[in-house]
């Protein structure tokens, strides 16, 4: 026997998948899936605005699941800013606490990301600098609260027809210390200061060190003491020594400030490498600065990652959030 459908929703197929949504949401079709949910654009009949619903695989199956469901909730209610992606409305279709089993996040739609703009034409130098002027608003932003996006990628950053950029999927994001801790998913990227403190490297992570150092060049010593494993300090030194890429040459036809921002941005030790705060004033980025309109983040309560909870009580501090939501007001949260 099928189940109810809780009021005001309404139950669809889409691509062999159930789906049940408040009936405001309007003509959703199927437009993408990743590891952890599936996404699909719909109508959003009280604002007739088009929005992207996420649909999150199993949140409860397993505690990294819950965990990471919770946060990835949090963030999205914190996150208010242009270049970034918020969050509309969340809601499940489950009638109760005790039946919770899924929810669903809604978000502004966008139709492009960059990687596939980017296999189609060629950018204009004006509008790479514009694009990427855009991309250090938002990491200001999430890096003044603390937060670390892991996932930066072509196909994460949304463009739309102004050519407006929001950095989208925040279902890897860390605060910055736990990042640090050499823990991580497998990405087919990872950042140098994580790769040099792994205990054991996979072929993976060899593959990837050395296509950074064969640009970056060699570390010198004063990084290589900064390692807190002694097996991958090892394991560097005992690579050929290579010199460090002239970006001019690599990139011929750059402008100059151009290459003296890679220079600044491509550096191996986090302590002397460019912020997204620095990088807004460079020369580089003059015909869009304006530290008026580049705001930092409010404080971003992380104190939840050193809870130890059970996979049930996750679930039940997401369906708080969920009740408590106000889409008038998404920042202010339950805890």
């Amino acid at each position: 026997m099928e189940l109810p459908v809780k009021k005001g929703f309404l139950r669809l197929e889409i691509q062999k998948t159930t789906w049940e949504v408040p009936e405001q949401y309007t003509a959703l079709k199927a437009v993408g899936s990743g590891a952890y949910g599936t996404v699909c654009s719909a109508i959003d009949q009280q604002t007739k605005e088009k929005v992207a619903i996420k649909k999150l695989y199993r949140p409860f199956q397993s505690l990294i699941h819950a965990k990471r469901a919770y946060r990835e909730l949090r963030l999205l209610r914190h996150i208010q800013h242009d270049n970034v992606i918020c969050l509309l409305n969340v809601f499940t279709p489950d009638f109760s606490l005790e039946k919770f089993q899924t929810f669903y996040m809604v978000m502004p739609f966008v139709a492009e990301d960059l990687g596939n703009i980017m296999k189609r034409r060629r950018l204009t130098d004006r509008v790479i600098v514009y694009l990427f002027y855009q991309l250090l608003c938002g990491l200001k932003y999430i890096h003044s609260a603390g937060i670390i996006h892991r996932d930066l990628k072509p196909g994460n950053l949304a463009v739309n027809d102004n050519c407006e950029l929001k950095i989208l999927d925040f279902g890897l994001a860390r605060h910055a210390e736990s990042e640090m801790t050499g823990y991580v998913v497998t990405r087919w990227y990872r950042s140098p200061e994580v790769i040099f403190n792994w205990m054991h490297y996979s072929q993976s992570g060899i593959d990837q060190l050395k296509k950074i150092l064969h640009v970056t060049g060699t570390p010198p010593s004063s990084l290589l003491q900064k390692m807190q494993s002694k097996d991958a300090r090892s394991y560097v030194q005992g690579l050929p020594i290579q010199k460090k890429k002239n970006f001019k040459e690599v990139f011929p036809s750059l402008d100059v400030n151009a290459v003296d921002l890679l220079d600044s941005i491509l550096l191996l030790d986090p302590d002397t490498r460019m912020t997204a705060k620095e990088g807004l004033s460079h020369p580089y980025l003059s015909e869009f600065h304006d530290p008026e309109s580049e705001p930092d983040s409010p404080p971003y309560d992380d104190s939840f990652e050193s809870m130890e909870l059970d996979v049930g009580e996750w679930s039940s501090l997401i369906h708080m959030e969920i009740m408590t939501f106000d889409p008038r007001n998404p920042s202010a949260t339950a805890m």
